[in-house]
């Protein structure tokens, strides 16, 4: 498996658990518990955003990577 595959890999890993979170927040009542998944949510959107930004890099990089 690619370094790329991989990327991408991770990438949609993070996606959905960011989803699940902001999911969780729209379904608690709890408002303890709606900000830590909001928090979670936004942690992990940061971490895509990185991971992306890794992608973009790792093409640019390795020309064969590209999609």
């Amino acid at each position: 498996m690619t370094v790329a595959t991989q990327l991408e890999q991770a990438i949609a890993n993070i996606q959905s658990a960011a989803a699940s979170m902001k999911t969780f927040a729209v379904e608690t009542e709890d408002q303890q518990a709606k900000q830590t998944f909001q928090h979670l949510a936004q942690t992990l959107d940061s971490a895509v955003q990185t991971l992306k930004d890794r992608q973009r890099y790792v093409e640019s990089q390795e020309p064969q990577y590209r999609k």
